[in-house]
């Protein structure tokens, strides 16, 4: 998408906070400046909150019928059951605290990359009239990329906050930052945001 991006209605935008949990954050050591990418998506939740958009927090956790269910065709997920990882009652599996859910937050658990193919949170979302999502999470290359080709499929208007995700992989990142998901969503930063919603 090109040009500049059309202004946020915050009664119909939902802000997509994903996979920002404590085990995956601590197995990526290679994630550029994780603090500030933290503080920044605080402020973009901060923003948002502060409009009456709606925020929906997606994290990775399983039980062990989940591990059990993968089959080996699917080769990053067969591996995770293989190895029990990311249990969904462990602390990795939580949300960091930083951004923690509050009351009235969307909260889904998923099992697979994307936030909406094993989630309910397309029919939350559209229960709550949502038709606009603000995407931040990490990897670029994992949650974000599966997700917002997922819901550009679905018709959602898509917004990705180029400071609010983030990849282990510097080339792979900029690679989808600047050649692919600027086909399905409007690239924006957090400041960016805050404009968008004050037009």
């Amino acid at each position: 998408m090109t040009g500049t991006p059309p202004a946020l209605d915050p009664r119909t935008s939902a802000l997509l906070v994903m996979d920002y949990q404590q085990g995956i954050l601590a197995s990526l050591p290679g994630l550029n400046d994780p603090r500030g990418l933290l503080s920044r998506v605080a402020g973009a939740i901060a923003d948002m909150r502060a409009h009456g958009a709606a925020i929906a927090h997606v994290r990775v956790g399983f039980t062990e019928a989940d591990w059990a269910a993968i089959p080996p065709a699917n080769r990053t997920f067969f591996f995770l059951g293989r190895q029990h990882l990311m249990h969904h009652e462990e602390p990795d599996s939580a949300f960091h605290h930083r951004l923690a859910p509050e009351p009235g937050d969307i909260t889904v658990r998923k099992t697979r990359y994307g936030a909406l193919s094993t989630t309910d949170l397309d029919r939350r979302l559209r229960d709550r009239g949502i038709t606009t999502l603000v995407i931040a999470g990490i990897t670029t290359s994992g949650v974000v990329l599966s997700t917002v080709a997922d819901a550009a499929d679905r018709d959602y208007r898509l917004y990705v906050l180029s400071d609010g995700v983030a990849d282990p992989d510097p080339h792979v990142h900029q690679t989808l930052m600047t050649g692919v998901l600027p086909r399905l969503a409007h690239i924006i930063d957090t400041a960016e945001l805050r404009s968008l919603l004050r037009r």
